[in-house]
């Protein structure tokens, strides 16, 4: 059947029931049933993936409370000549500075701050080019869904420094980019911004 679901995408549900069961109810009979429908969602994660349950186990604890998608952040800047501005994680593979929107930032505070941890970077955020879902546009087989906001950037100072998150940075034209961490920026995403950068009036994107 062309709408039936997957094993995962039934795990990724049972999960979800389960965590919000385990937020909202009290009593402990049907707090045991949940935890035991958690596992068997790792159960059948572990089955399909062949990671280790334990793995999967504590991922779910880490992720309880009602499931909603997570957020991350990328800021998007680029130089006088087109080029983008990318940085090198520790995997080798390049990517728009961004991150996990911290519980105690906004979506401009957050791309402020990444850009600073990530590239060395002071930046004014002024243009919300899109909102994409990162299992429509980068990674089709997470099990969380994030959605990340790519946002314009000017640059009002500073430079690279070495950090604990990314190796090097920068400047790359859009038709050779280095060996991009498509999990996290895709050339597509990319192009997009560069049209955003480049128009008058812009309509955010959003999936």
């Amino acid at each position: 059947m062309e709408n039936e679901k997957t094993l995962l995408e039934l795990a990724h549900e049972l999960q979800a029931i389960a965590s919000a069961g385990l937020l909202y109810s009290r009593d402990r009979f049907d707090l045991e049933r949940f935890r035991r429908v958690r596992d068997i969602a790792a159960e059948l994660v572990s089955s399909e993936t062949g990671l280790p349950l334990g793995q999967i186990q504590t991922l779910f604890t880490e992720n309880d409370g009602y499931q909603t998608p997570k957020t991350s952040t990328r800021a998007v800047i680029f130089n006088g000549r087109g080029e983008v501005l990318l940085v090198r994680d520790y995997d080798g593979q390049w990517t728009l500075p961004g991150g996990w929107c911290d519980f105690d930032q906004s979506v401009s505070s957050n791309v402020i701050k990444e850009a600073r941890e990530e590239a060395g970077l002071t930046v004014e955020p002024w243009r919300l080019v899109c909102v994409h879902d990162n299992r429509r546009r980068n990674n089709p087989h997470s099990f969380f869904h994030c959605l990340q906001y790519f946002v314009l950037c000017n640059v009002l100072g500073g430079s690279f420094q070495p950090n604990s998150e990314t190796t090097e940075s920068g400047y790359f034209p859009l038709d050779a980019l280095p060996k991009l961490n498509l999990y996290k920026t895709t050339p597509e995403q990319l192009r997009l911004c560069w049209e955003a950068q480049n128009a008058a009036h812009w309509e955010t994107q959003f999936d």
